[in-house]
């Protein structure tokens, strides 16, 4: 794995409906800076659709993509990143995100499905959703958690006191990369 200094104020990892993109715009606006998200970033690159992409090329190839939107992402932006949900399962994502401060947007099943909705633009929630994101979350709990620096529970807190969380947590000096700490 190449090195890859990150220019990012903070990285934000979790499942599918924990609000990375929701939190991560108002955390961005807090901070004063921008929001990439990386899922929009390869949709960008490619020009198509993750759902598409998936179809056409296979989950792999997307991985792939979604590998290098990272590092790039990491490299290049200098404001808040949201991730795909499953960037946390390239090993060398894990890797570089160590050197970042990241944080873990914690969800239960029960506020993500009906955040997301079970259209095809989800192409790991298509068949038996609710199955299949327990299935999802048992295998990336452990790499959200290893990767993150602070956990924040997005059930029953609105966005502006997420972001108010993440921004304050950042201004003290309490979420640091986890090769930091």
């Amino acid at each position: 794995m190449s090195q890859t200094v990150s220019r990012a104020r903070v990285v934000l990892v979790g499942p599918p409906g924990a609000g990375k993109t929701t939190v991560g715009l108002e955390l961005a606006r807090r901070l004063g800076v921008e929001l990439l998200d990386t899922d929009e970033e390869v949709e960008r690159l490619e020009g198509r659709t993750i759902s598409d992409i998936f179809i056409e090329d296979g989950e792999p190839r997307f991985r792939e993509l979604e590998h290098a939107a990272v590092l790039r992402a990491l490299a290049e932006h200098d404001g808040v990143v949201a991730l795909g949900g499953g960037a946390v399962e390239h090993p060398d994502t894990r890797a570089v995100l160590l050197s970042v401060p990241v944080v873990y947007l914690e969800v239960s099943m029960a506020k993500a499905l009906p955040r997301v909705g079970l259209s095809g633009a989800r192409p790991l929630l298509v068949e038996s959703p609710r199955a299949r994101w327990k299935a999802l979350m048992d295998a990336r709990r452990p790499l959200y958690q290893e990767v993150a620096g602070l956990t924040v529970d997005t059930d029953t807190e609105p966005v502006e006191r997420l972001a108010t969380l993440v921004a304050e947590a950042l201004e003290r000096g309490d979420l640091v990369p986890r090769d930091a700490a």
